[in-house]
């Protein structure tokens, strides 16, 4: 994956950020910030995974092998003996806008289905990317629902996560996100740190959280820490029940990348038995976590901020050792702008750094 990333236009491995405000606020004595807000142009990680699980799907339809690594520039090529195309997607923001963008670099259409609650700041990015939108009423599990009733042989779902049926796509999207635990090898190395003791995680579907489930396992005595909105705690909820269960809507936290009511299948092994501990936080819980990002000069969006979230809220049942390394990804960006400025102030002018 690292490989397939590595050589598209405009790769740059996302800043990994000592973060003092934060260990200060944690009691430990480091807390790293892997800062997502930039990602090939975009406020997120999620360009990861949708573009690895693209570049497999379409190397699938094409009968073509993943390896070695075929340039876009021929893959578009071969994609024109089977047009018409159109990838298709549900999402909350940052997973359709990654996929929207795929499609037009390959040279393809894209339909993106959201929830009709959706800002829309959110919408306008996607549709810039060159998407048709549709909003679906209801919550994104309903989105989902939606987006895969569309599949035919014209029509490619490109989904994060997984259903009866439907799994190589999201496991493709668990292995994209890998490139973030590859970079991190070599920036600890140059920041002279050791692992990280301590791993907050946004669990969401689950695909982030069992890609870092996976890391972790490499790291001896590595504590995971899941993080899920307190009205859409679905992956929480499931490990109380023993097996996966839905969390109805409507999920109304402003945390909108973490609003599912439904945990990934494919996701589920790895992080139900992978995770230490889960917190369900409220949104000031994140409003507080974007604010304490900002002073160590972080923009980190509202899901983007979650994990910090957890560890804030659940810092005391936690009892994180004062000699701990706290990892925190932040996922996203101010991906609504006018909401980052409503909790946290101006955002800065990124041509002045």
């Amino acid at each position: 994956m690292f490989a397939f990333h590595s050589g598209l236009a405009g790769y740059q491995a996302t800043p990994l950020l000592r973060a003092p405000s934060v260990a200060r606020a944690l009691g430990v004595a480091t807390a790293l910030v892997k800062d997502e807000s930039d990602r090939f142009g975009m406020p997120s990680f999620k360009i990861l995974g949708a573009s690895w699980a693209i570049y497999c799907a379409l190397c699938e339809l094409l009968s073509v092998s993943l390896e070695p690594v075929i340039p876009l520039t021929q893959l578009r090529q071969l994609l024109e003996g089977i047009q018409p195309l159109e990838l298709v997607a549900a999402t909350d923001g940052n997973h359709g806008r990654a996929v929207a963008r795929m499609a037009t670099l390959m040279g393809l259409n894209s339909h993106i289905l959201v929830p009709d609650e959706m800002v829309p700041a959110r919408r306008r990015a996607i549709v810039a990317e060159g998407a048709r939108l549709t909003p679906i009423q209801g919550t994104y599990d309903d989105a989902v629902r939606a987006a895969a009733a569309l599949a035919d042989n014209h029509h490619l779902v490109i989904s994060d996560t997984s259903w009866e049926g439907y799994q190589k796509v999201p496991t493709w999207v668990i292995d994209g996100y890998s490139t973030i635990t590859h970079e991190l090898a070599t920036q600890l190395d140059a920041l002279g740190e050791r692992a990280p003791t301590v791993i907050a995680v946004q669990i969401g579907v689950g695909a982030f959280a069992a890609a870092m489930v996976r890391y972790a396992h490499q790291k001896a005595g590595t504590v995971l820490v899941g993080v899920e909105p307190a009205d859409a705690a679905c992956m929480l909820a499931s490990i109380e029940a023993g097996h996966l269960v839905e969390v109805a809507g409507p999920h109304r936290s402003i945390m909108a990348g973490l609003n599912c009511g439904n945990a990934s299948p494919v996701a589920w092994p790895l992080v139900s038995r992978g995770l230490d501990y889960i917190v369900a936080i409220d949104d000031d819980d994140a409003r507080r976590a974007m604010r304490l990002l900002a002073q160590d000069g972080i923009v980190s969006g509202e899901s983007g901020a979650a994990g910090l979230g957890g560890l804030l809220a659940g810092r005391r049942q936690l009892k994180l050792p004062p000699t701990s390394t706290v990892l925190i990804v932040s996922t996203e960006g101010a991906t609504d702008p006018s909401a980052y400025e409503r909790t946290v102030g101006r955002l800065p002018d990124v041509r002045a750094r």
